[in-house]
């Protein structure tokens, strides 16, 4: 019950309202008061839980109020920039988008101008992927999406899926790769041991109830030491002797080669060449465009995914498509300073010294200094893979603080701390962000 004097003390919805600035009244009546509302609530919460605290006035609880109504106005997703040296940073939302046509108002969608008649929305991108990948493709929301569709389709109603068990990745935010199999309507038969894998162990696992042969690319982890599996090619050649399907995700999804910076990751065309059916990767890793997860492979088999009634379920929405058709075609015509997280990686370390001795010319009031460093690709791809780039250290009595004021700038920068140091890493910092940077870091030196 509120029978504490600080609780009966707390104004009436009404007391509230009538305290709101006079531009408060370009809000809709009925959002002002649940506002005004939530914020009494909030203060009765906190009250309760800090029984020695005084009840906000009307004034107080008008001013939160005010303020959580402007909040409305402003968009929560907005643009940041990333100072950590994580190319593919998955908060701040993976790969960093090139710019996209995306049209206004009605767009061709599922419309075939040339016919006349409606069409299919993969159209926007199948031919790309096909011409990229050399096989039928289509695209979903997501990787882990991918590997719903494909395990459904092939071993759903309990069929048998045959994976090593030094495969078993965690995807991200706790999914796993055994939950999703679960959940598509297959049961998973591990084989192997965590490190080592023979091509014996899925011959003997497979059985009348087998559906699929399943491989899983660890491009999260790496197990190091007394290890082993199978070659790709053998692995294929067990699935045709025996009528299964081959199926390899492989997670980052890429399609340029990266050696010669340092990245070592299979490319998705490699592993059709070798005989896998159907292969999937994600859209925003080192793919470098946004969400969505790549399904391409034997003609009949991309034929039966799209047939299912997930596909549907799954399928991307016209923003998507403008974006990764944009990426795709960036590819395609082999335009990789196009795609930023392509020009990110391929960036040389010299380039980026260069870049922050520049950059720290402007501030020279700043207490900073250039230092060797190490790049990441991040975002759940290439681990224990890094890049060699240059760093901007600057000394800070409080790191921490310094870079607290750096996140509340605007535009947010993010930074990484090392002990009593701020450190900036321009290789995942756009060129038309440097400017806001330096005033960013002229303001943090004002204060």
């Amino acid at each position: 019950m509120d029978d504490s004097p600080a609780l009966r003390a707390l104004p009436s919805v009404h007391d509230v309202l009538q305290h709101l600035p006079p531009d408060c009244r370009r809000f809709p009546r009925a959002l002002a008061v649940a506002t005004a509302r939530r914020a009494i609530d909030d203060a009765r919460s906190h009250l309760r839980s800090h029984s020695t605290a005084a009840a906000p006035s009307a004034v107080d609880l008008a001013r939160d109020t005010a303020a959580r109504l402007a909040a409305f106005e402003r968009p929560s997703l907005r643009r940041v920039i990333n100072a950590t040296g994580v190319v593919l940073h998955t908060n701040l939302g993976r790969a960093p988008l090139a710019p996209a046509a995306i049209p206004d108002g009605y767009s061709n969608l599922e419309y075939d101008v040339a016919l006349g008649r409606r069409g299919k929305r993969d159209a926007h991108v199948a031919p790309i992927l096909e011409a990229l990948l050399g096989a039928p493709a289509i695209a979903v929301n997501n990787n882990a999406a991918a590997v719903l569709l494909a395990v459904n389709e092939f071993a759903g109603g309990g069929g048998e899926v045959v994976v090593s068990r030094g495969e078993l990745v965690e995807i991200g935010d706790g999914f796993r790769i055994p939950e999703i199999v679960h959940r598509s309507g297959a049961v998973l038969r591990e084989v192997g041991t965590t490190n080592r894998t023979r091509i014996e162990d899925y011959r003997d696992a497979i059985t009348e109830r087998t559906r699929m042969l399943l491989r899983v690319h660890p491009s999260n982890f790496r197990i190091t030491g007394f290890t082993a599996r199978p070659a790709l090619a053998g692995l294929a050649g067990l699935a045709r002797e025996r009528s299964l399907p081959l199926y390899e995700d492989l997670g980052s999804g890429c399609l340029v080669n990266l050696q010669e910076f340092g990245i070592e990751e299979p490319l998705a065309g490699d592993s059709l060449a070798a005989g896998v059916d159907l292969v999937s990767f994600s859209g925003d890793k080192l793919l470098g465009g946004p969400q969505a997860g790549i399904l391409a492979g034997k003609p009949d088999i991309v034929a039966r995914l799209r047939r299912n009634p997930l596909y549907r379920a799954l399928r991307l929405d016209k923003l998507v498509y403008s974006a990764l058709e944009s990426t795709l075609r960036h590819l395609l015509l082999e335009q990789w300073d196009r795609i930023p997280a392509l020009r990110m990686i391929r960036q040389p370390a010299d380039a980026i010294r260069a870049r922050a001795e520049a950059l720290l010319a402007r501030v020279p009031e700043l207490r900073a200094e250039v230092v060797k460093g190490e790049s990441v690709i991040g975002g759940g791809a290439t681990p224990e893979q890094s890049i060699p780039t240059w760093l901007i250290a600057i000394a800070c009595p409080h790191a921490a603080k310094c870079e607290r004021r750096l996140r509340l700038s605007e535009p947010p920068v993010i930074a990484r701390v090392a002990g009593d140091q701020l450190l900036l890493d321009l290789r995942t910092v756009l060129p038309e962000d440097e400017d806001l940077l330096t005033q960013a870091l002229a303001a943090l030196n004002a204060e």
